[in-house]
């Protein structure tokens, strides 16, 4: 066989000889693990004379997690409903149901389909959501009505999992009756994203007077530090985008703390928060304030856990937007500043149309790390004060540790399917109409 015979016959098996085993390699380390998982949330775990037992227990601990003893651990205590939390509860109704009914009508302008009013559709949609939240709901206002409705029916878990989806079902065939421009599984998919956005705001107002658990303090790190987080690098990209001198030095500067390690942070952090002998104690004196002790109140420590995640994270999301903003086509920018248009309008109708596909990707793939976090809150207050810096990862190792390995185990899938659901529901409803895609 000559060389050229031969190079020939190896491009053509390269799909068996190469890629075959390298995607069955990959497969059997990801999907091993997984499944390994999923049968430990399934189990008990003991110690006993000579070696271990794994007791399968069926969704015990998830009930345990949602509904029984360590409800407190992962969703927090319940507390009284004041009238600002009522206040929240309608407004995050209300978000729910403008968000449906905007989405309808991009995918309708984006169909060209018949201009009839996709209202109802919404209000079907949103109706679906409310009561299926409600139904379901582990805390809140409507914990107890619902409590005492499953108790009545008395069904196994899964068969209220299978009524859900059958109204969702439901409802997304009336929407589609009333002129909903959307496929009926993007329908059911709009609804199960927003029953758990009113799941989540419902867990939130029942623990508003008491404790918070792991799942709200992990959703404030997310959804408050990928905010703050996005805004600063914006702003730094965009200040470092101008023709300024030093703007290399800066830009080294900014990018340095994305190279340190994340321990590392933390106890940096530790000592910068340490108001007895650290280096603000001197102005917190001067100030008047005394030893501030930040560590022994809930939200001082998660403030300054978000903080420090913050400065870390920062440097990623400004290296890839100023990438974005110098990767702009150069003309239109040009032509509108000889125009005379101030710096904003730019920056609305030029900028940010070209960089908002970036933006939107940076911020899905920070919300996927940031559900991770767990060097900070471990290192800084060990979770506390009690475990009101406790992410749900932190959760996980804690309850590693005590050897609650199936406690811990289910802890891990809840967090995948939080991080799955909302890394989903921000591509279909952010990243791809970003790119000028509509949702599904």
């Amino acid at each position: 066989m000559t060389k050229a015979a031969f190079s020939d016959w190896l491009d053509r098996q390269a799909g068996t000889v190469f890629i075959a085993p390298a995607v069955t390699v990959v497969l059997l380390f990801s999907i091993f693990p997984l499944l390994a998982s999923a049968w430990l949330s399934l189990t008990r775990f003991s110690l006993q004379a000579g070696g271990y037992e794994l007791s399968f227990v069926g969704a015990l601990n998830y009930r345990k997690l949602i509904a029984g003893s360590q409800q407190f651990h992962l969703l927090g205590t319940a507390g009284e409903l004041a009238a600002g939390t009522w206040v929240a509860l309608a407004a995050a109704h209300a978000l729910l149901a403008w968000a449906l009914l905007r989405s309808l009508r991009r995918r309708q302008a984006y169909a060209q389909a018949a201009p009839r009013a996709p209202q109802g559709a919404a209000a079907v949609l949103t109706l679906a959501c409310v009561i299926v939240a409600a139904l379901l709901s582990p805390l809140g206002p409507f914990a107890a009505a619902a409590q005492a409705a499953r108790d009545a029916l008395d069904l196994p878990w899964f068969a209220w999992l299978l009524i859900a989806f059958a109204g969702f079902v439901i409802a997304a065939l009336i929407a589609r009756r009333l002129g909903a421009p959307a496929r009926v599984a993007g329908l059911v998919g709009r609804q199960l994203a927003g029953s758990v956005w009113l799941l989540v705001a419902l867990v939130a107002a029942g623990t508003a007077g008491g404790q918070q658990g792991s799942l709200l303090t992990t959703l404030f790190y997310v959804a408050g530090g990928v905010a703050l987080q996005f805004a600063l690098g914006l702003g730094l990209a965009l200040l470092c985008a101008q023709p300024i001198r030093g703007r290399n030095l800066f830009r080294l500067s900014f990018f340095l703390p994305l190279m340190v390690t994340p321990v590392g942070i933390a106890y940096m952090f530790r000592m910068l928060a340490d108001m007895g002998v650290g280096p603000f104690a001197p102005v917190a004196r001067l100030l008047g304030l005394g030893a501030v002790t930040w560590a022994q109140n809930a939200w001082s420590a998660r403030w300054v856990v978000l903080i420090g995640d913050t400065w870390q994270w920062v440097p990623f999301i400004f290296i890839v937007l100023l990438a974005a903003i110098e990767g702009q086509p150069r003309d239109q920018l040009e032509a509108a500043q000889l125009d005379g248009a101030p710096s904003w309008r730019i920056f609305r109708d030029i900028t940010w149309p070209a960089i908002a596909p970036t933006a939107a990707a940076v911020v899905l793939i920070r919300l996927i790390e940031a559900f991770k976090i767990v060097d900070l809150p471990n290192v800084l207050t060990n979770g506390g004060p009690g475990i009101a810096t406790e992410s749900m990862t932190l959760h996980a190792f804690i309850d590693w540790r005590s050897l609650n390995l199936g406690g811990s185990a289910a802890v891990a899938y809840l967090l995948l399917l939080a991080s799955t659901l909302m890394a989903v529901s921000f591509f279909h409803f952010v990243v791809r109409p970003a790119r000028g895609e509509p949702a599904a």
